[in-house]
């Protein structure tokens, strides 16, 4: 049974000749996948995703790997840098395609209206009852001397139907945005422009790096290295030590958000990373695995959160 399965047949050529590049080096060492995750610091589901193209590996990881396996970093790097950018065009077209989606899904909800509906059929009592109305509301003055005017019958048809039509039209604009923000989690008070990109927090930057995909609020509950919030990114801002086991707050100011992550650990042992009455937690389920982290949380500053290791000796601790 081959040790790596088969690449996605819809990956970009460039990031494929990467994951590929990845796999030898891998492959070159003997190294397990739960190795290179311990020796590296980037958990093995994460490499699982890397190696297998679902996500592309952070800057740092590939550093990371480099390192461990005595690989010159410079051509992990660069091959990295190109694949980097391939991956966004890929984004990219995705995102045009959900665009050009929506879009399509407007115009059908439009048809969905059809035309107005036919004008009452006209009989004199009607006409009669019309016109008065008509001439005591929106006539024109006629000629010099003369009596008002009123609107042909064709003219208050055609305003009726317009009237209708822009009333759809509003209709269906608040149904697609409002589905938008639900399937995209957006908050319907931004603008639609930003409805991707949560509100930063105080202190984080206007305009994120490429490759970040979240910051402040927008990154709690989410994965560190999913959202790109990891690698260069991230730095220890407090440790404890629980037995063996390293536990510590990872904070990533760029993205403006914390989590826990624990170290030398086993299967079974968990980690927990505390803000405010927001708890957010991780565990080792898969025997073989030493490293854990938690989803993130929101931090305006690293001093706010607190992690803690819950061990399955039963030993616990907590960072200061």
């Amino acid at each position: 049974m081959p040790r790596w399965r088969a690449l996605p047949d819809e990956l970009d050529p460039q990031v494929r000749e990467f994951v590929e590049q990845l796999r030898r080096v891998v492959d070159r060492t003997g190294l397990s996948v739960a190795a290179v995750a311990d020796r590296t610091g980037y958990s093995k589901t994460s490499w699982e995703r890397y190696l297998s193209g679902r996500l592309l590996a952070p800057k740092g990881a590939i550093v990371a790997l480099a390192e461990v396996t005595g690989t010159p970093p410079i051509h992990l790097t660069t091959m990295w840098e190109l694949a980097e950018r391939a991956w966004s065009r890929s984004q990219t077209r995705h995102d045009r395609t959900m665009e050009a989606v929506q879009i399509a899904q407007a115009r059908a909800a439009l048809g969905e209206f059809g035309p107005p509906p036919l004008a009452t059929r006209e009989t004199p009592e009607t006409r009669e009852g019309a016109t008065g109305r008509v001439a005591a509301t929106s006539g024109t003055a006629g000629p010099a001397g003369g009596s008002p005017t009123t609107p042909s019958a064709p003219a208050a048809a055609a305003g009726s139907r317009a009237a209708l039509f822009l009333v759809g039209v509003v209709g269906v604009v608040i149904v697609v945005v409002g589905a938008f923000f639900l399937t995209e989690g957006g908050d319907p008070k931004q603008a639609v422009g930003t409805a991707r990109s949560p509100s930063p927090s105080a202190g984080s930057p206007a305009v994120l790096p490429s490759g970040v995909l979240c910051v402040g609020s927008g990154c709690t509950g989410r994965d560190a290295e999913e959202m790109g919030c990891s690698g260069e990114l991230v730095a220890t801002a407090k440790t404890a030590t629980v037995g063996t086991t390293l536990v510590e707050v990872r904070y990533s100011r760029t993205c403006g958000a914390a989590w826990g992550r624990i170290t030398q650990a086993a299967q079974g042992d968990e980690v927990g990373v505390t803000v405010g009455s927001v708890r957010q937690t991780g565990s080792i389920t898969v025997a073989g695995d030493t490293i854990a982290y938690t989803p993130m949380v929101a931090v305006r500053d690293a001093a706010e959160a607190r992690a803690c290791a819950v061990l399955a000796s039963g030993q616990q601790g907590c960072t200061g």
